[in-house]
Formats: structure tokens, sequence, C-alpha cells
């Protein structure tokens, strides 16, 4: 049914062996469905226009997952797609998403994915996201996701971000509304080299009494490679916010964080941290005391602070 090109990406970046095991999924490549499968539980349907799809996950649905993997497999080729997800109340589910690009063409292969998650009182969700790019062309492999949460009362919401290889370029969008006793956990993994650019911004509103997020960066930047964190956390009620942005810099990779928090209620507790810097000298001369190259020292202290 599928390219060895794309069943390796499948299996990368949604951990997809094996299709008809599957439950709830859509799979997406250059820009066309390449394959669809509702449930009773989980509806998946086209968007009229076909610019994407909506997900509509029935109220109290738990220990359910639905794949939505989108793949560029040509050069030249600009895929953008609006995926709106409905989970209703009370229900428990996970999301596993993804984009790989298998460029081996001189042109530029491109994947905007703008993803709203609409999340039911008591419900809960996990996202899963991973982007890889991969090819032997001289095109550049760009990706843009976008992830707008919409979080209702008291419900769960933790996403997993990762970008570990062969994206020369991304902007990642996220923002977030919480209201009350909702919580979002956000945790993102960036490593760069070359030349590459990537860029994160969140931009978050605690608008509902007691809600909270907890948003973690964790990157590394080597070669000449560039990097840049936005975050922004405005504490409308009283709430809880805490920003995280930790970073390794080696060769001449460059990391900037801009923080921005804003407590717009006295009971609003907002909460930014971040560390820049190269690895210490004393993590590496341990490790090498053990038998390690200094390749292989730094490799097991990028994998550790990674994982």
């Amino acid at each position: 049914m599928f390219s060895d090109i794309i069943k390796n990406l499948l299996a990368e970046v949604a951990g997809i062996e094996n299709i008809s095991a599957m439950g709830a999924f859509n799979i997406r490549n250059n820009g066309k469905s390449a394959g669809r499968n509702s449930t009773k539980n989980i509806q998946i349907v086209p968007k009229e226009d076909g610019s994407g799809i909506d997900i509509y996950i029935k109220p109290g649905t738990k220990n359910e997952n639905v794949h939505i993997p989108a793949l560029v497999t040509e050069t030249a080729v600009h895929d953008v797609v609006y995926n709106d997800f409905h989970i209703g109340e009370g229900a428990d589910v996970s999301i596993i998403a993804g984009c790989g690009i298998h460029n081996c063409g001189s042109g530029i292969s491109q994947h905007d994915g703008i993803h709203r998650f609409y999340v039911g009182k008591n419900a809960r969700m996990k996202y899963v996201e991973k982007h890889i790019g991969e090819g032997d062309g001289e095109g550049q492999n760009i990706i843009n996701p976008e992830t707008h949460i919409f979080a209702e009362e008291n419900s769960y919401v933790e996403m997993d971000t990762v970008q570990l290889k062969g994206i020369d370029s991304t902007k990642r969008i996220s923002s977030a509304k919480l209201a009350a006793g909702a919580t979002v956990v956000i945790k993102e993994k960036i490593m760069t080299h070359g030349s590459q650019y990537a860029e994160t911004s969140f931009d978050v509103d605690l608008e509902g009494e007691g809600s909270s997020i907890n948003l973690i960066s964790r990157s590394v930047a080597r070669d000449s490679s560039r990097q840049l964190f936005r975050s922004k956390l405005c504490g409308n009620n009283a709430c809880y916010g805490h920003s995280e942005c930790d970073a390794i810099i080696m060769d001449n990779g460059i990391v900037a964080a801009e923080p921005e928090i804003i407590a717009n209620n006295v009971d609003a507790t907002l909460i930014h941290e971040a560390a820049i810097g190269k690895i210490a000298g004393e993590q590496l001369t341990k490790l090498m005391t053990l038998g390690l190259t200094e390749k292989e020292a730094e490799s097991q202290i990028i994998n550790g602070f990674l994982k």
C-alpha cells in the first residue's frame, strides 16, 4: 500500500507499524489523504473545502487514541492543513500527530499544520507530536506547526513535542485559554545543527480561577544554528503559571529567550526560569574518565538532557 519511505516515516513520527491494527487514524501525504478510519467513539470528518479534518471524540470516551501523521515525500511541496479536535466532556484520549519530510530534490518542502483543540469539561487529552526531516537532496525542509488550546473547566491537557533532526527552519506557535480548574502541561524538545533556525512562541491566558500552565522547553543549538524562545503568560484570575527554558549551546550556536509574565489579579502566581550555557567541563571530564571519548561524552550528556 505504501512505499518504504512512507512506511519508515510513519514508524518514526507516529509509531505506526501495522495500519490494519490501528483504531482511528488519518494519514496525509503531500497534501492529500492517504488513508482514514473512524471508530464508534472517534469520528474523522474531512472539511468541505478540503483544507483539513474535524475529529469528534464522543463524551466519556476512555483509553482510545487517534493517529494523524502528515508527510511530505516530494520536493517543492507546500502543504497547509487545518485540523480541529472536539474532545467531549469527560473523555480521556491520546492524539498522536507528527510530521515527516523526505526531500531528495532541490526545492523547498514545507508543511504548515494548524491544530485547534476544544477540550470539554473534565476531559483529559495527551497530544504527542514529533517532527523529522530527511533526504539526500539540496532542498530545504520547513515545518511550521500551530497549536491552539481552548480548555474548559477542570480539563487536563498534556502536550509532548519533539524536533531533533533534519528541519532547516521552524516557527512553532502555541496558544492556550484556560477556564476554571483547567491544567495544561507542555513539554518541548528541540535540537538544531548546521545553519538551522527554530523559533518557539507560547501565548497563554489563564482566565479561570484555579487554572494552571506549566511550559518546559529544553533545547540544544549546535554548529551555527539559532534558536529563539518566546513565552507570554497572562494571569487574569487566581491561577498558577510556570515557564522554563533550558538550553545548551555548542560551537557557534545562538539561543535567545524572551519571557513575559503579566499578573492581572492579585492572586495570580507567575514564574519564569531560563538557563542557557555550554556543557560543564566537569561533566565531560567525569564521563571521559569512564572511557568515553569527548564526542561520546557530549552525546551522553545531550541525550540525558533531552530525555
